[in-house]
C-alpha cells in the first residue's frame, strides 16, 4: 500500500513515500502559445514499462516511442532517473492531467496537472450611439478572451472611472466587459479615456486602448482680417476658419444689403477683394453650418479715400497749436478781467470817502456859523 502525498499548487510535487516512491510527477503552469516540459521522475528504476498518457487517457509515448501523432509532443529525455517531454504550442485544450506510469508487479502512476493561462489581448471599446453635446456617451471595453478572467477598468487623467463589469464563459476562457456613461460637452471632443486589462500572466504589465472620444457639436466661425487702415487700390484678404465636429465642408460668404463686388474672388474659406474702392465698404458676412446648427460672424470694411487720409494727417499739429493759442488767449483774457474788477472796486471806496469827509466839515462849519447868532463879536471858522 502506498501513501500519497500531494501537493496543490503549481510546480509542486506529487510523490509516494520515501520508502515505496517509485514516480513522481510535476504540476506545470504555461501561457497559452509557450511551450510546456513534463517531467516524470524514476526513483529506484528497474527498467520496467515506463507509459505517459494525455487528459484523455491516450498513450503519448510508450518506453520513449512514440506513441500518437502529435508532433508538438516531443521525447527530451529518457533516463533511469527522469523522463521529459515538451508540448509546444500550447492551448487551453491540452489543459488537465498527464499521467506518468510505471508497469512493475504493481502498476503505479502520478498526474502532472497541466494549467494553461490565456492572457488578454489588446482590449476594444464598443461605443453604443453618437456622442453629442449636452448629451451622454456610452462606452463598453471589452477583453473577449482570458484565463484566468482580465481585470478590466476605465480611466481618464489617471482617475479610475467605475462602470458596470460583467463576465461570459466561453468554453475554459471568459470574455470580460466594463461599461461606462458621463455627459460630454465640445471640451470633451478628443479627449482620451483608457481602458486596461491586467492579468497574472502579464506580469505586473498591463493592455490598454486609449480611446478619443469623437464628440460631435455645432460650428462656430471667426473671420480673420488684416490689422491697419486700407485704402483705395490695397488688397483685402479675409479668412473664415470654422470650428466645428463634424466640421462645416464650406463656408459661405455675403454682404449685407448688397451683393459681393464682381471683383471677389472666393477660394475655399478666404475671400479676396483685389483694387478696393470706396463702393466695397459694407459689412461682410461668413457663414458655416454642419447637421447640429450655424453660426456667423461679419466684418465692416471702411476704404479711405489716400489724399483724405493725408490731408487729416497733417491737419493735426495746427488743430493741436490753435487749441493752445486759444488757452492762452482766454487766460489772458481773464486776467485783465480781474484786474479791472479790482481797479474799479479801489477807485469807488475813494471817492466814498471822500464824500463823507465833506459833509463832516460841511457841518462843523454850520454848527459854527448858528452858533454866532448867540454870540456877537466872536467869528471863527473852521476850515
Amino acid at each position: 500500500m502506498y501513501l500519497i502525498n500531494r501537493i496543490p499548487f503549481s510546480f509542486s510535487f506529487l510523490s509516494f513515500s520515501v520508502l515505496a516512491q517509485v514516480v513522481q510527477a510535476e504540476n506545470v503552469t504555461v501561457i497559452e502559445g509557450g511551450t510546456a516540459e513534463i517531467n516524470c521522475k524514476l526513483h529506484n528504476y528497474d527498467g520496467s514499462i515506463v507509459v505517459i498518457q494525455n487528459p484523455a487517457r491516450q498513450t503519448l509515448f510508450f518506453n520513449g516511442t512514440r506513441a500518437l501523432k502529435d508532433e508538438r509532443f516531443q521525447m527530451v529525455l529518457f533516463s533511469p532517473r527522469l523522463v521529459k517531454i515538451a508540448l509546444s504550442n500550447v492551448n487551453v485544450k491540452d489543459e488537465g492531467g498527464y499521467f506518468c506510469q510505471l508497469y512493475t508487479d504493481d502498476t503505479h502512476h502520478q498526474v502532472a496537472t497541466l494549467t494553461v493561462q490565456v492572457p488578454p489581448a489588446e482590449p476594444t471599446v464598443e461605443v453604443k450611439e453618437q456622442a453629442v453635446e449636452g448629451g451622454e456617451v456610452e462606452l463598453t471595453c471589452i477583453v473577449p478572451r482570458s484565463k484566468p478572467p482580465a481585470s478590466v477598468r476605465w480611466y481618464r487623467e489617471r482617475r479610475e472611472i467605475i462602470g458596470v463589469t460583467s463576465q461570459q464563459e466561453n468554453d475554459k476562457t471568459v470574455s470580460i466587459s466594463n461599461t461606462i456613461r458621463f455627459q460630454v460637452d465640445r471640451k470633451d471632443d478628443k479627449a482620451i479615456v483608457s481602458c486596461e486589462a491586467t492579468h497574472p500572466a502579464l506580469r505586473g504589465q498591463k493592455r490598454v486602448n486609449n480611446y478619443a472620444l469623437n464628440v460631435h457639436y455645432s460650428p462656430k466661425v471667426k473671420i480673420q482680417y488684416p490689422a491697419g487702415v486700407l485704402r483705395e487700390g490695397d488688397t483685402l484678404t479675409l479668412m473664415c476658419t470654422t470650428m466645428g465636429n463634424p466640421e462645416p465642408e464650406s463656408v459661405e460668404w455675403t454682404r449685407l444689403n448688397d451683393s459681393l463686388p464682381d471683383r471677389t474672388e472666393i477660394q475655399g474659406k478666404a475671400l479676396t477683394i483685389p483694387r478696393l474702392s470706396m463702393m466695397d465698404n459694407g459689412t461682410y458676412v461668413c457663414e458655416g453650418e454642419n447637421q447640429y446648427g450655424r453660426s456667423v460672424d461679419e466684418y465692416v470694411l471702411v476704404v479711405y479715400d489716400p489724399g483724405a487720409i493725408v490731408e487729416a494727417q497733417s491737419s493735426v499739429p495746427y488743430a493741436i497749436i490753435g487749441g493752445i493759442l486759444a488757452v492762452l488767449v482766454f487766460a489772458v483774457i481773464c486776467v485783465l478781467i480781474i484786474i479791472i474788477w479790482c481797479s474799479v472796486r479801489q477807485k469807488g471806496s475813494y471817492l466814498t470817502h471822500e464824500a463823507s469827509g465833506l459833509d463832516e466839515h460841511g457841518e462843523v462849519q454850520e454848527a459854527f456859523l448858528n452858533g454866532n447868532e448867540n454870540r456877537e463879536g466872536k467869528k471863527e471858522y473852521l476850515l
